[in-house]
């Protein structure tokens, strides 16, 4: 059974401004959490892995990742206001992107949670960085299952248009009804 939270879910492909935005709420005072798979890799790379040894199996890197979300999550009090950096739908899309079949704990904690609201966030230019490994052709395909792996739950999506950054916030916490914190 799922069990309804307060959390708002911020998405989207690759670049598409999402850590940015929730730097910005962190910054106003919300409760945040940040991309677990950047995480990962950062853990990883201070270990004196490089970025293509940590995704060269990619099943292993995703179901890491996928633990690290779940235990995220199970430990965000539901009561809370939380925006999150990506939400356990994400990880479905990534499994199809690499055609690797869905980990069974991921189809069950799909079901766990609800989220508030999922706020998408339209595609700003590609931003090559340490870390992302993907084209344009890979964002943009990304993103498209991104929306898929959200479009059949039952939470309402909010595209968020391409804005500078403080006002992409402002647009979230408006469609909200919630005040901006100083």
């Amino acid at each position: 059974m799922s069990k309804q939270t307060n959390w708002c879910v911020i998405t989207g492909g690759p670049s598409s401004g999402k850590s940015t935005v929730i730097r910005l709420l962190k910054d106003m005072g919300y409760q945040t959490t940040i991309e677990l798979a950047r995480h990962y890799i950062d853990l990883q790379r201070v270990n004196g892995r490089s970025v293509d040894e940590i995704r060269s199996n990619q099943r292993q890197f995703q179901h890491k990742v996928l633990n690290l979300q779940i235990d995220l999550e199970r430990r965000l009090d539901p009561q809370e206001l939380v925006f999150l950096d990506r939400g356990l739908p994400d990880e479905l899309a990534y499994y199809k992107y690499f055609n690797l079949p869905p980990d069974e704990k991921l189809v069950e904690y799909l079901e766990c949670f609800t989220y508030k609201k999922i706020f998408i966030m339209d595609l700003l230019p590609l931003c090559e960085d340490y870390a992302r490994t993907e084209d344009v052709e890979a964002q943009k395909a990304l993103h498209q299952l991104i929306i898929e792996a959200y479009q059949g739950r039952s939470e309402e999506k909010v595209f968020v248009p391409v804005l500078p950054p403080k006002e992409r916030a402002q647009f979230i916490l408006d469609n909200l009804g919630v005040k901006a914190r100083s």
